[in-house]
């Protein structure tokens, strides 16, 4: 069953004092603050003062922060004020099913799943974003790199680990923006072939920043100036109500079929694919769970016979999807260069505002969208 764009404007009716209210929209420029549809809709009470305090006490309780924590900018989750200017890393992570189970990925902050060749099914990788990795005993396994995620991590100001990858990604590497650290990680027997036995594990990280001075730990001038998400505040999160239903993200990967499943009582979206949900024994063998689903409609090159392709990351005004809280509803994405963000719009220009916890973004190709099944 397809999923069909709904979109409307959304009125508020207040019979108290017989008057209308109707939600205000930003301006579609980047700069501009967003007060969009993705917002929760703000109950408004006539007259009562005591409601209205207790709404500027939660407002004001929410804004303390906890002493050492910080919100962070991947997340909007409270973390060690310590962190706060490490940059990121962006790790790539095997997908096929040899490779699994994963480690250590029920601990990141964002996944990004996208096509990796044009060969045997179009198979997928993950490259795994990591603001705390040092709390991470195990992390991957770790493969190569594609051009794409060159141009997709430098958004984050993020240290691409990975081991390897065709020529083709010569140039992106070279680019000063650019940071990575290639088959510097541990080696695991677990009786699987070598390429399958690299992992980052604990001080394998100190030991690259240790012996590649030139890369820093911290953010440098590439980092990002702005938020990358607007983050709603856990009081009033992110609700769509004039989204479709949507319990079930049924993804066009045909190797793997990623499927995500919308878990009511912790809601979030819980993560599968070939036909066994994922989990994590590096973490007691969680499932892995976003709160935030992003869905990006793209083109790709194929750069020769042998499956090697880059994705059309480069691009404005291109259809997509936000999901959370059992709802869906039609965005579009823009991003102008490799160093800035990709930014996200509802209908009406305006940046979208998602909700505080881990987010999946999935790059599903424009020859397959019309595959895709949210219901």
């Amino acid at each position: 069953m397809q999923m069909k764009k709904r979109f409307g404007l959304i009125l508020l009716t207040l019979s108290l004092v017989g008057l209308l209210g109707v939600t205000g929209c930003g301006k579609g420029d980047e700069e501009a603050a967003s007060d969009n549809a993705f917002s929760t809709e703000e109950e408004v009470v006539a007259d009562d003062t005591e409601n209205t305090e207790d709404t500027e006490e939660e407002a004001e309780e929410e804004e303390v922060a906890p002493e050492g924590m910080y919100h962070s900018e991947l997340t909007n989750e409270w973390i060690s004020e310590d962190l706060k200017d490490q940059r990121p890393i962006a790790v790539m992570v095997d997908n096929e099913k040899t490779a699994l189970p994963h480690y250590g990925l029920t601990q990141a902050d964002i996944i990004y799943e996208m096509m990796n060749s044009t060969l045997n099914d179009h198979i997928t990788r993950f490259m795994v974003l990591v603001k705390d990795y040092d709390s991470i005993k195990q992390l991957g396994s770790v493969r190569s790199v594609r051009p794409t995620n060159l141009m997709i991590a430098p958004e984050w100001n993020a240290i691409v680990c990975h081991d390897g990858g065709p020529f083709y990604i010569n140039t992106f590497l070279n680019n000063p923006y650019v940071d990575h650290f290639s088959g510097t990680f541990s080696r695991v027997k677990n009786g699987k072939p070598r390429e399958f036995t690299e992992y980052i594990l604990t001080g394998d990280m100190a030991k690259n920043f240790k012996n590649n001075s030139k890369i820093d730990r911290n953010y440098n001038e590439y980092a990002p100036t702005e938020a990358h998400f607007q983050f709603a505040s856990e009081s009033k999160p992110v609700e769509l109500t004039d989204g479709t239903d949507c319990t079930l993200v049924d993804l066009p990967f045909k190797h793997n079929g990623s499927q995500l499943d919308y878990d009511a009582e912790s809601g979030t979206y819980l993560y599968s694919e070939y036909g066994s949900k994922h989990l994590d024994p590096g973490n007691n063998n969680k499932q892995l769970a976003f709160k935030n689903v992003i869905l990006q409609k793209m083109s790709y090159s194929q750069l020769d016979e042998h499956g090697y392709m880059v994705w059309n990351c480069l691009a404005s005004g291109q259809e997509g999807y936000y999901i959370t809280n059992g709802k869906a509803v039609a965005i579009s994405w823009t991003k102008t260069s490799d160093t800035n963000r990709t930014i996200y719009y509802d209908e009406n220009g305006d940046e979208i505002t998602i909700n505080t916890g881990k987010t999946y973004i999935g790059f599903v190709a424009d020859d397959v969208w019309d595959e895709l099944v949210l219901q």
